[in-house]
């Protein structure tokens, strides 16, 4: 009887053990997610004034609070997504304020200041965008004709806008060797950015360009370099799949493996 009841004691000890063994584990990778996700280059970078909670149960992450861009709840989710771990996301992200309606002047501004803050190899921060019934003026520097034409290039691929009045001035000054421009910056900086963040900003870039926000587009990053993978109808959406990836900040390298259609 006395060896009947120690063996269902140590059973009972052994399971007790392996039940909290089991749990402490769970709750140290459950810490690593909220972690990584706080400290991913998208939550300290483009989400770093918004209101977010982060709490990963089991590998399953929930988002709470509240964000002020349309843009910045589906970037959250899509970092958090890539993260290492996740097993799945429930984006409860709510907008600050009211939401501008849809294609009104507040609303493209919106679009094509983000549009334009993913891309390396313009000047997002110093470029002013105003919008009047749907005809977006730019105003700001550029380093080259070459980065104006880009920057509407960008504004024109935007949803519901008209025209663009490009009023950009390119700097006539030769830059020093010291002088960087954005992109260049930015490429010194690619070590810092993670790949979750990198794959969340391609994809949101994709999101936000009219020319690809309706292809079903698979994005994977690995140390920098971008995966793709889908359809796409013919080389040359594959093409411009492939510039405007190439175009995020962080990305050091695109694998473009969508098929084309036409073929």
């Amino acid at each position: 009887m006395k060896k009947t009841t120690y063996c269902i004691a140590l059973i009972a000890a052994v399971a007790s053990f392996t039940l909290f063994g089991t749990n402490l584990l769970a709750s140290d990778k459950d810490d690593k997610i909220e972690s990584a996700a706080k400290n991913s280059y998208v939550f300290k970078t483009y989400l770093k004034n918004d209101d977010i909670q982060i709490t990963s149960v089991d590998g399953v992450v929930t988002l709470t609070g509240s964000v002020s861009e349309e843009s910045s709840k589906s970037l959250a989710g899509d970092t958090v997504t890539s993260l290492s771990g996740v097993k799945g996301v429930h984006n409860k992200l709510e907008m600050k304020g009211k939401i501008p309606d849809a294609y009104s002047d507040a609303w493209l501004i919106t679009k094509v200041k983000t549009t334009l803050l993913f891309h390396r190899n313009v000047n997002a921060m110093t470029t002013e965008v105003l919008s009047e019934n749907g005809i977006i003026t730019l105003r700001g520097k550029a380093d080259s004709e070459a980065q104006k034409s880009l920057t509407d290039e960008y504004a024109k691929d935007v949803a519901g806008v008209k025209s663009v009045k490009n009023e950009i001035v390119v700097l006539n000054s030769i830059m020093k060797k010291s002088d960087k421009n954005m992109g260049q910056k930015l490429e010194a900086m690619n070590e810092s950015i993670d790949d979750a963040s990198i794959t969340a900003l391609v994809k949101t870039t994709f999101l936000y360009h009219h020319s690809t926000s309706a292809i079903q587009i698979n994005v994977e990053t690995k140390e920098g370099v971008v995966t793709l993978d889908g359809k796409a109808s013919n080389e040359a959406e594959k093409a411009l799949i492939t510039k405007l990836a190439n175009d995020v900040h962080g990305v050091k390298d695109v694998v473009n493996n969508m098929k084309v259609m036409d073929k």
